[in-house]
């Protein structure tokens, strides 16, 4: 499974950076009476801290994201990055981490393990916070991102389901929640206990 990886200053002019046709539509910076408006993206969320999820970012978003002081982004789509987009992580600094998995719908869903376990590679790496985590709505491969960070931060699986299924709603998957619970985490290596744990939602042992 190939990862891309961009700097958010190493960009070249050859670079196809034109928007798919099944992104959200790039629009300029929402304004009311000449003030500028701080609107997260659809589904945003803080998982941990210095850790967010959402689903796909749109310009209307950037001056949100920028207030919140992002180092990375984590997109699991496979498709080009929008320009405008590539535009604002340069801009800012933002590196551009990018694991693509196709948004499968059930019953062929595919989740591949080993780009989830590099994906979580970056989110256990403090050096990348704060990082936003992000696919297309954010439900399903987010969801399944996050769900493995929740077992690596020992959530019993009801915990780790209900905030999957919040996401998700009408959409939840089975087949989301069953990778969820088979995904082992005794592989995952140098894994900080710099999170913060919920006592409510932390396994007793």
């Amino acid at each position: 499974m190939r990862v891309e990886v961009i700097e958010g200053k190493d960009y070249e002019a050859s670079d196809d950076l034109s928007p798919p046709p099944d992104y959200p539509i790039i629009g300029d910076d929402s304004e009311i009476n000449g003030e500028q408006l701080f609107v997260p993206p659809l589904n945003f969320a803080m998982v941990d801290n210095g850790i967010f999820r959402s689903g796909f970012p749109d310009s209307a978003n950037f001056s949100f994201l920028k207030s919140v002081g992002l180092r990375s982004v984590i997109n699991l789509c496979p498709e080009t990055y929008p320009e405008a987009n590539n535009e604002f992580l340069k801009a800012n600094g933002i590196r551009l981490f990018q694991f693509g998995i196709d948004g499968c719908k059930e019953p062929f869903v595919n989740i591949p393990e080993e780009t989830i376990r590099e994906a979580l590679n970056v989110v256990l790496d403090v050096k990348n916070h704060p990082v936003l985590i992000h696919c297309k709505r954010g439900k399903h491969r987010t969801g399944c991102v996050v769900g493995c960070l929740r077992k690596l931060q020992r959530w019993c699986l009801s915990s780790i389901f209900d905030e999957y299924q919040r996401f998700a709603a009408a959409k939840a998957r089975v087949s989301d929640q069953r990778f969820i619970e088979r995904f082992d985490i005794s592989s995952m290596k140098n894994i900080p206990i710099t999170f913060s744990f919920s006592k409510r939602e932390k396994v007793e042992h």
